[in-house]
């Protein structure tokens, strides 16, 4: 049997097993659920150095300590936040209206895992399915497949140890195309969480099977006048070289007025920024992208030293961002575009109008309804900009990574970001528990036909009247019928 057919095996076998584990989660009480993601979150956090390395090392992406603290923020703060909500049974009564809300799973879910938060987002994606009683088979990046596994039988175990069935966390060892297609497509497979790509999230959607999708990142950082430029500068680079990178809401171009502009500069130069010269832009903007359009690889999570080598540029050892100075936007200028690696685009505007204006240029061209970050003390600025972008996050005055993924906000904590309609998902929540289960109500009638037809003004139904014809003559009967309705329209 050759590897595809194998893998297909594979997908087909661990989605069976992970029904019947499914099935048998959906027949625990919250207590019980509730032990076995707590033994999970323990047991992820207990591990979350050795699986950062593990990542790190395997793909070449990203910074081991950020990695850390990405799996400590999948394994206890995403924990935190749902640990008390009710998942299980009936989960909301409200006895005025009489309606009885049940929390109902959604049964197998595909968890598709990208290789630059491989073990973080594994973490996260188990434990909001297991939370809401569903059972989640991933099929993981090929180039972060020895670190997924991992995480997955550390998974396995604790959910062993907590009394549950450990097939309800599985991973694809053999990961094909056709054996995600087999997963996504499949009849037992009942949602689809889909991080990675645009070619996945679109496959995903294109699946027959509904699907959870996100859109690429590219939010801006408007710099407005009144922002405090320390604070601001800080927040961003912070936030831009947070594991070199790679995390989707991290800022992609940073937007500057006039009266501010030399300001910004000098501040990002001070805190290890690098501004290329115009030569050195063009070099860097044709190694950016693939000849597809695509986002090159070899860039993606790597450290400034690590691209200035790849490119050939000549960039001082303590610098830790690239900054390109940037007046187009377009598919065609690679720095107007998403950059998952220490590189970011600086755009110079006259005021806040235009950088309003330049900011949804900016993300019709890509990022449309992801996020995007301003640096203002100006709440008018804020109003007018939260009313007009087409993003479904605008961070304020926080770092765009962490913000975005609810770390440094009060947003859901959640390593999936849906971009709403406009960036092509089916939700704009950070997704979390309430998004993996449906709700089945129990509604009793308050209200009879006869009280609603005397509030709306309709009056006591008129009897039709009876016609000789036993056969009942079509003709007399609608000719009997119009009557009536004109008599009561008189």
């Amino acid at each position: 049997m050759d590897k595809d057919l194998r893998s297909i095996q594979e997908t087909r076998d661990l989605i069976a097993a992970a029904k019947k584990a499914q099935q048998v989660l959906e027949t625990f009480s919250q207590t019980q659920i509730d032990q076995i993601v707590k033994a999970v979150s323990d047991a992820t956090f207990s591990q979350r150095e050795r699986l950062a390395k593990m990542a790190n090392e395997e793909t070449g992406f990203g910074i081991y300590g950020d990695k850390i603290i990405k799996n400590a923020f999948a394994s206890k703060i995403v924990y935190e936040e749902f640990k008390h909500t009710k998942t299980v049974g009936v989960i909301n009564e409200d006895p005025q209206k009489k309606v009885t809300e049940i929390a109902v799973p959604v049964g197998v879910v595909a968890g598709l895992i990208p290789s630059t938060n491989p073990t973080s987002t594994v973490i996260y994606k188990a434990l909001i399915a297991l939370k809401a009683a569903n059972s989640i088979v991933f099929s993981p990046h090929p180039n972060a497949l020895q670190s997924i596994q991992a995480t997955v039988e550390i998974i396995r175990s604790a959910i062993e140890s907590a009394g549950g069935p450990k097939e309800s966390v599985s991973v694809i060892t053999t990961p094909t195309m056709q054996a995600t297609k087999e997963l996504m497509t499949h009849k037992d497979t009942n949602l689809i969480l889909a991080t990675g790509g645009n070619a996945m999230v679109k496959a995903a959607y294109s699946s027959g099977t509904p699907a959870i999708g996100v859109g690429p990142g590219n939010g801006p950082a408007y710099i407005e006048r009144s922002a405090l430029i320390p604070m601001a500068v800080k927040r961003i680079m912070d936030s831009k070289t947070f594991d070199n990178g790679t995390i989707c809401a991290s800022e992609q171009s940073i937007i500057v007025e006039k009266v501010n502009r030399e300001a910004v500069k000098a501040e990002l130069i001070k805190q290890g920024a690098y501004f290329l010269s115009p030569d050195e832009a063009d070099k860097l903007s044709r190694f950016i992208l693939r000849p597809n359009g695509t986002m090159n690889p070899q860039i993606v999570g790597r450290s400034v030293r690590h691209i200035a080598s790849l490119v050939g540029l000549n960039i001082p050892f303590d610098r830790r961002l690239i900054v390109a100075e940037e007046s187009n936007v377009g598919i065609k200028y690679p720095f107007s575009r998403e950059k998952l690696a220490p590189i970011i685009a600086f755009y110079t505007v006259e005021n806040w109008q235009e950088a309003c204006d330049l900011s949804v240029e900016i993300l019709k061209g890509e990022g449309a309804g992801h996020t995007m970050c301003i640096h203002t003390e100006n709440k008018e600025v804020v109003r007018e900009f939260g009313l007009r972008k087409p993003v479904s996050r605008l961070l304020i005055n926080t770092a765009g990574s962490l913000g975005g993924i609810g770390a440094s906000t009060g947003l859901v904590p959640a390593l999936t970001l849906g971009c709403g309609a406009v960036g092509g998902s089916s939700t704009s929540d950070n997704i979390g528990v309430e998004n993996l289960f449906n709700v089945r109500r129990v509604a009793y009638g308050v209200t009879d036909l006869a009280d609603i037809r005397q509030e709306f003004g309709a009056g006591a139904q008129m009897p039709v009247q009876e016609t000789n014809n036993q056969g009942g003559n079509k003709d007399e009967l609608i000719d009997t019928l119009v009557a009536q309705v004109l008599a009561r329209l008189q």
